[in-house]
């Protein structure tokens, strides 16, 4: 007996996304229907319904749709790849993941500063610290260290 092949929304409901999320792996290569009807109805297999649980997955934990895309490489080439070659994938998405923590630390750090700096008063803004430190930026690059 052949499998039950499943229409888009009956897809979309299973994997709780929507029809339009579909259609949008689709465009974008991460999904591709296993059949088409004779009306030209989208027909998904169990396959099918498993890769997007897989796109899913990996979006749940940062991946980008172009990352996901070469997990599926991977995923599709597993014999011919080495578990070394997808730690090797996740490692540099993790050390591009503490760059950018980094860089928020450091963009709270400079906020932090900033607010602090601030009476926050009534008064005109007209010398205000962090308007007067970010005006300063602008024309000399990095924050002066005396509003810092």
């Amino acid at each position: 007996m052949s499998e039950k092949k499943l229409r888009i929304g009956e897809l979309a409901r299973l994997v709780q996304v929507s029809q339009d999320t579909l259609r949008f792996y689709e465009k974008h290569g991460l999904l591709t229907p296993s059949l088409r009807s004779q009306a030209g109805y989208r027909l998904y297999s169990q396959a099918d319904l498993e890769r997007v649980g897989f796109i899913l997955s990996a979006k749940r934990v940062g991946f980008t749709l172009n990352e996901i895309h070469d997990l599926l490489g991977l995923e599709v080439t597993k014999d011919d790849k080495s578990c070394e070659d997808v730690k090797r994938f996740v490692d540099e998405k993790l050390d591009n993941l503490n760059q950018r923590i980094g860089e928020m630390q450091r963009i709270q750090k400079t906020l932090k500063t900033l607010s602090d700096a601030c009476c926050g008063g009534a008064e005109p803004a007209t010398h205000c610290t962090i308007l007067e430190a970010l005006n300063a930026q602008a024309e000399s690059g990095p924050i002066p260290r005396r509003l810092l």
